[in-house]
């Protein structure tokens, strides 16, 4: 992408904020939702938790891709940067952090409008422990498998199915991992602000954010061994920057 036709970085921070806060508002509210509609029926909880979240999911990267990217993930801005060390191409480590820092405070507030609009306090601090080792080793499996379908789609020329391919691997990962497939950071942290079904307790949070480094670390190599001729800049709807040097 030209850097002519790139955003400015305040309106690209302001997609990533306002996308994250609506990503945990469908992530929190629909399980505040599902819990009271099937009280005592965890599976279809969870089935109406992730339907949701797939179908918001997809509806936001479409709305914020041209915009930011529509990461609404450190792991994706934290690799778009690592990615383009070797070819000056990615996020600048300054941008990378930004986009970061917004998406957390983003992350937090969609936590606090979800539990305003089903009258719970507006940030109860979540009781829900999650921090077993299969936990653990979900994260790092939804994560990698992320990080790697993302770059993957971007080195590929592939962008176009982005919304729907994103929106299916998140979708899956919430059956297929013991996590229910968080693989965002700053997602984690904004569930810490709900004690509800879809909260994580603030003891609980290091080992999936621990756990979603290691992954997406892992989905980077994975791109790298599977696609090493592939364009390193990843471009567009997903990923979308001027090439830098920074």
């Amino acid at each position: 992408m030209n850097e002519s036709n790139t955003p400015p970085l305040s309106r690209r921070l302001a997609a990533e904020a306002i996308g994250t806060a609506a990503l945990v508002a469908i992530v929190v509210g629909s399980g505040i939702a599902a819990q009271r509609l099937s009280p005592d029926q965890v599976g279809l909880q969870l089935l109406e938790n992730s339907t949701a979240t797939v179908f918001g999911l997809a509806v936001l990267i479409l709305l914020f891709g041209p915009v930011s990217g529509a990461h609404f993930n450190p792991a994706v801005s934290l690799a778009d940067w690592l990615a383009g060390r070797r070819t000056g191409t990615g996020l600048t480590a300054a941008h990378a952090g930004a986009y970061c820092l917004s998406q957390t405070g983003g992350a937090i507030a969609g936590a606090v409008l979800a539990n305003l609009m089903f009258d719970e306090s507006a940030a109860r601090i979540s009781t829900h422990d999650r921090a077993g080792t299969g936990h653990f080793i979900g994260e790092i499996v939804a994560t990698a498998g992320l990080i790697a379908l993302i770059f993957t789609l971007a080195r590929t020329g592939r962008t176009a199915v982005a919304p729907a391919a994103v929106a299916a691997w998140i979708g899956a990962a919430y059956w297929f991992t013991s996590s229910t497939s968080f693989a965002n950071p700053a997602v984690t942290i904004g569930r810490i602000f709900t004690d509800t079904f879809a909260g994580i307790a603030p003891a609980s949070a290091p080992v999936f954010i621990i756990a979603q480094v290691l992954g997406a670390l892992a989905g980077l190599g994975a791109v790298a061994y599977f696609y090493p001729t592939a364009s390193a800049a990843a471009e567009d709807v997903v990923i979308p920057h001027p090439a830098t040097t920074d």
